[in-house]
């Protein structure tokens, strides 16, 4: 039998810990505070623009931008401060007094980071939520425009379409997405095939390093300007904005949709479409969804020579109803561009990049059963994907493929997911990282390492 006081001291115990813990954060918490007051200009005070756990809009704020569920609970880590800055000296305050008193920054423009690591993290951390940052100054005459990194797609692409009919911007489809994490990420979309990625039009930027110091592209040199131009958010330093360059656009497009369930041919119109897709002119670009159609049924469903003939009984499945499997097909543009002119990779040789997503669960409870959903479809895919390694696009982020270490960021570690991101370009992307932020001060679980 169990002595009572081997269970009470085992119960007391972690609540000491828990409670120094709490003790050292408020500490952290209050003089990080006491610090930003000190750094405020006083032309733009920082003091209305932060927002602590006591709060009453705290919650409201946090809870703005997150595009994922799961990290909706009370489970999930939260952040001792939101700092909401409005001009770049609030994020230069925030930047200098969380390295003094030993605080993890996470940058958040739109919120959709697949594994929430722009508003998540597992030690004391504050985030730099980019919302009043959202200006876009569009130049018609000179093709370009100058973005805030706190800006959607959606919101960038409508100030372009208010000055001009026949200029557009490579973006994704989903408008509620930051340019933020988008631009950092590369960035596909339908204008992909013609001109590139988001990544590959832009032409200047502004960033705030780890010394709390703006560069520019000239003032930052041409290796860590192509390093925050697809290797991904949270490395290099807080973006504040962007230039970009314009591209032109037909005064008219044609938008079309076309729904085949396996009933309906299906399968040899998907079988068809990954070998035809690729090698259409730039000028089409053709998405293809597969989900499930209910009453057994599979909306465009692969069961030829791509991947045999078991897909469909994974729509079929109760976590597989409101999945969907998305592909995006490359070529074009694409196959021209070098797979070393930006840390994104992905070039020539790719018919298409996929994306599995699951969404409208109705109990938060029942999340885990359909991350599972994703993970063994995930593994089902291996015979049919890219090999040695299994590449990876870093803006579908995904942790089950490899994380740092909690303590301390190696290279051995990283690379393990570093090079399915950025395949050879990972090595280039550890040496810039090395020398602009060689304490490693911006990292979260999968940053790109300092050496």
């Amino acid at each position: 039998m169990k002595s009572p006081y081997c269970s009470s001291i085992v119960f007391v115990f972690p609540i000491l810990l828990i409670s120094f813990s709490w003790a050292t954060e408020a500490q952290s918490h209050e003089k990080f505070l006491q610090c930003l007051s000190l750094h405020s200009n006083d032309s733009s005070p920082i003091t209305n623009l932060i927002y602590t756990q006591r709060h009453d809009t705290y919650s409201s704020i946090l809870e703005s931008s997150i595009q994922n569920l799961r990290f909706a609970t009370n489970a999930t880590a939260k952040p001792l401060v939101i700092v909401t800055p409005s001009h770049a000296s609030h994020i230069q305050a925030t930047i200098r007094c969380s390295k003094q008193h030993g605080l993890q920054i996470r940058t958040r423009s739109g919120g959709h980071d697949m594994e929430g690591l722009s508003y998540v993290s597992d030690v004391p951390f504050v985030v730099v939520d980019l919302v009043n940052l959202r200006t876009v100054d569009v130049d018609v005459e000179n093709g370009s425009a100058w973005v805030e990194a706190g800006a959607t797609i959606g919101e960038l692409q409508y100030r372009i379409a208010e000055k001009s009919r026949t200029l557009g911007f490579p973006t994704g489809t989903c408008h509620t997405v930051g340019v933020g994490g988008y631009f950092t990420g590369g960035g596909h979309g339908p204008l992909s095939r013609k001109y590139g990625l988001a990544a590959d039009n832009i032409i200047d930027a502004r960033l705030i390093d780890a010394n709390g110091e703006i560069l520019d592209r000239k003032s930052m040199g041409e290796d860590l300007f192509w390093a925050i131009r697809g290797g991904g958010g949270g490395n290099f330093g807080i973006v504040l904005d962007w230039k970009i360059k314009l591209v032109p656009v037909p005064s008219t497009v044609t938008v079309f949709t076309l729904t085949k369930t396996s009933q309906q041919y299906a399968t040899k119109i998907i079988h068809q479409w990954q070998f035809v897709a690729p090698n259409l002119p730039e000028d089409l670009f053709f998405l293809l969804t597969i989900s499930g159609a209910g009453n057994g049924s599979v909306q465009a469903t692969f069961r030829a020579l791509f991947l045999g003939r078991g897909m469909g009984r994974w729509f079929e499945e109760e976590e597989g109803r409101n999945a969907s499997i998305n592909l995006v097909p490359y070529g074009g543009r694409m196959d021209e561009i070098s797979e070393t002119e930006t840390p994104f990779p992905h070039r020539a040789g790719n018919l298409y990049n996929v994306m599995y997503a699951t969404g409208e669960v109705e109990e938060i409870l029942d999340i885990r059963k359909y991350i599972n959903w994703i993970r063994r479809f995930y593994r089902y895919m291996t015979p049919y994907v890219s090999k040695s390694p299994r590449e990876a696009y870093i803006n579908y982020r995904d942790l089950d493929i490899g994380v740092n270490d909690e303590h301390k960021t190696s290279y051995d570690q990283a690379s393990t997911w570093g090079f399915k991101y950025f395949k050879k370009n990972f090595e280039k992307l550890v040496k810039v990282k090395s020398l602009v932020d060689p304490e490693n001060f911006f990292k979260h679980q999968q940053s790109i390492p300092s050496i």
